[in-house]
């Protein structure tokens, strides 16, 4: 599967996927749809990143020069990383080469691609040679990887002594609509995220005894919580772009009738569908680790 993060939150599967989990990993369009994805996830819920990294800045070493985003997706993490580590190379590697385009294009336009660097790498099969690391980061990418405590070994190999990693992961999948829809049964929610739990998407450990295991100590362990009303600029349209991305992960497993209000909800010639609604309200939570190798 490919390293993507989300950054921002989990937008995949982790059964579901070309071996680490997306969803959607197969080819140009599929990159493409999940890129505007995460776009759109940034842009509603991207000053998250800002209040993580000036969090994990912390406990970083001082003055960091070299800084990895590990399933770096589109960039917004990358991008952030810069902006708060102002000395710093970072290095973001992700396995989709339709992603780091991305980057590569969106750190030109922001005058930043001269410290951000677009790397493809596979982490299951070899860990790139990147030099001595100050920062990793890891955010919704940790879990995707075919094996993680391997994977944590190899990150602490790449750190140098007094090195931090970044593990962020969401608590649950993110939460748009309310209880009551206005059409079908209450809780249609509730019932496809207990649908995608039971096919492993955002499925992930506490990371904090894999840390420990790999050498790690856990400097600190903290809660985010983003919220984005419905009068917040592309929210309608996140929600809109989210459900379709969940649409065929619960396609199946769905009782019919909540799925005929899922697609309902989906259409756009209906005053009830997401883009007309005026009753949406974002909230995503998650937990974000700070480990450092001594």
């Amino acid at each position: 599967m490919t390293q993507h993060s989300h950054h921002q939150n989990d937008l995949h599967s982790d059964h579901d996927h070309d071996g680490h989990g997306h969803g959607h990993g197969h080819g140009d369009h599929d990159q493409a749809g999940l890129g505007d994805l995460l776009d759109l996830d940034a842009e509603v819920l991207g000053s998250y990143l800002e209040e993580v990294t000036g969090w994990a800045g912390k406990y970083a070493p001082e003055t960091p020069r070299i800084v990895v985003d590990m399933g770096a997706g589109t960039g917004t993490g990358s991008l952030a990383l810069a902006r708060r580590f102002s000395e710093a190379e970072v290095i973001a590697i992700d396995k989709a080469e339709a992603m780091l385009e991305r980057i590569r294009t969106v750190a030109d336009q922001q005058g930043l691609a001269d410290r951000v660097r677009a790397i493809q790498a596979d982490v299951d099969a070899a860990w790139p040679a990147l030099g001595a690391v100050d920062v990793m980061w890891a955010a919704s990418s940790l879990h995707e990887v075919a094996d993680p405590d391997k994977v944590l070994r190899d990150v602490y190999a790449a750190l140098k002594p007094g090195g931090l990693l970044v593990v962020v992961e969401l608590d649950t999948l993110p939460r748009f609509l309310p209880d009551d829809v206005g059409m079908g049964r209450a809780g249609l929610e509730s019932r496809c995220h207990d649908v995608l739990a039971k096919s492993g998407w955002n499925s992930h450990p506490n990371w904090r005894s894999h840390l420990e295991q790999a050498g790690f100590e856990i400097a600190a362990e903290r809660n985010f919580t983003t919220e984005a009303g419905r009068s917040s600029s592309g929210s309608s349209r996140y929600a809109q772009a989210y459900l379709q991305h969940i649409r065929s992960g619960v396609d199946g497993r769905l009782a019919p009738d909540d799925l005929h209000t899922l697609d309902q909800l989906l259409s756009g010639d209906t005053t009830d569908g997401l883009l007309h609604r005026g009753d949406l309200n974002l909230r995503v939570t998650r937990t974000a680790w700070a480990a450092r190798r001594p």
